[in-house]
């Protein structure tokens, strides 16, 4: 199973990309993490914004295959605590499709991501930055992967 990590926006920090190739790296072939990037939208003063939005859904939809679990990362979502994720993580992995988790830039989804998504996930009631974002799924789902196995990183 792969997981693709669908995220706007193309210039990270170095220390996001650090930190998301760390814990990515660590996750076995059997559940991989791929981050895909969208480019920003472009925003002007003359152009409303739900244009850019739209431009950023489409591109994500382009990323996104038909038989792809979609999981939209979304304050308003659902919290997961560390069991609960590894008990969708084990979900994902019985199912046997590619899982999606989209990450909008800085002014959300599109509605017409919105309509493809089959879960709502909340990392936080927080607004956190988008480039803590990558790093901070990155690690979780290598946390749940410890869960699952039994590995020590994780202390309960």
């Amino acid at each position: 199973m792969d997981i693709n990590l669908i995220a706007v926006g193309t210039r990270m920090p170095a220390w996001t990309n650090e930190g998301y190739q760390e814990y990515a790296r660590r996750l076995p072939r059997e559940c991989c993490l791929k981050l895909v990037e969208i480019p920003l939208g472009q925003r002007t003063r003359s152009t409303p914004v739900e244009r850019a939005v739209n431009e950023e859904g489409k591109r994500m939809l382009a990323a996104i295959t038909p038989r792809q679990r979609v999981i939209a990362m979304d304050v308003a979502g659902r919290c997961w605590s560390t069991e609960q994720l590894a008990e969708q993580l084990v979900n994902w992995l019985q199912a046997g499709s590619d899982v999606s988790l989209l990450v909008g830039g800085p002014d959300g989804l599109s509605d017409s991501c919105m309509e493809r998504v089959e879960q709502r996930w909340s990392l936080s009631a927080l607004t956190l930055p988008h480039p803590l974002v990558r790093v901070l799924l990155a690690e979780q789902l290598y946390r749940a992967w410890t869960v699952i196995n039994h590995h020590p990183y994780h202390r309960s």
